[in-house]
């Protein structure tokens, strides 16, 4: 790297979601922590998303390490296009954020009681790791990863 460029700093993830109370109880149920939460508007936020009248509520969820953060936005105005909450792990785009569990058996079952469903099955990599994928708000697909060995 040159001594001019500046390491990127990875900030946030920003999730849209239809129900902004259900996203945020599931992450917190993750272990997130709400940091605040505020109503955007204006010029400067609709010359940033490219959109006109933008009036959105944002969630700043934070990892209990204070290292990573989702930003969770319910858009009030304009009104999106319907996504498609069933996409499957394969389709073009972000399609999920892993989180690194301590007993993931543990996590699945609180999860599940927040609307989340398992995309496949709990699986074992190698002697590192067991993973699995879960579906959550706005069809969010969240990988689990618990150490073992």
């Amino acid at each position: 790297m040159s001594a001019n460029r500046v390491p990127a700093r990875l900030e946030h993830v920003g999730i849209v979601v239809e129900d902004l109370g259900v996203a945020k109880a599931f992450f917190t149920e993750l272990g997130l922590e709400l940091q605040g939460e505020m109503t955007v508007e204006g010029r400067v936020v609709d010359l940033i998303t490219g959109l006109a009248g933008v009036r959105s509520d944002v969630a700043m969820m934070r990892t209990p390490d204070g290292h990573g953060c989702l930003e969770l936005i319910r858009y009030q105005t304009p009104v999106g296009p319907a996504g498609d909450s069933a996409a499957p792990a394969n389709t073009p785009g972000l399609r999920h954020i892993l989180f690194e569990v301590a007993d993931l058996d543990d996590v699945v079952e609180r999860l599940r009681k927040h609307g989340a469903e398992l995309v496949g099955e709990v699986a074992q990599y190698e002697d590192n790791y067991r993973l699995c994928y879960l579906r959550g708000p706005a069809g969010i697909i969240v990988e689990l990863a618990e150490k073992v060995g």
